[in-house]
């Protein structure tokens, strides 16, 4: 595995745990700590990921952030929120759902 199929791996593994500790990717990809600590710090700088030290600290992606996901637009998320009131049953669940997979978590309601 090449470095750059390491890091978007990493990047893969981030966005779906949303959080991992520099220890466990290391142990994951056979890699060294400090291997893990410089492809951290490269995907940083493009993409939405911080580290914390210490007790409970790690890696983490940010909550919004979703690999190659789009998202609704604020005007689209606020009209289907509105139409939802007006929906039943399945209709409603599948509403509610392309608003949990699609909606920004700040914006819903």
């Amino acid at each position: 595995m090449t470095a750059n199929e390491r890091r978007n791996a990493i990047l893969e593994v981030l966005c779906l745990r949303r959080f991992e500790t520099v220890e466990n990717l290391a142990f994951e990809f056979g890699v060294s700590g400090r291997t893990i600590r410089n492809d951290v710090l490269i995907l940083s700088c493009e993409y939405p990921i911080y580290t914390a030290k210490g007790n409970g600290g790690g890696i983490r992606v940010d909550g919004n952030y979703r690999l190659g996901k789009s998202f609704l637009k604020g005007e689209q998320q606020e009209l289907l929120q509105r139409l939802l009131p007006e929906l039943n049953g399945k209709d409603a669940e599948v509403m509610k759902s392309i608003l949990n997979t699609f909606g920004l978590k700040g914006e819903r309601k």
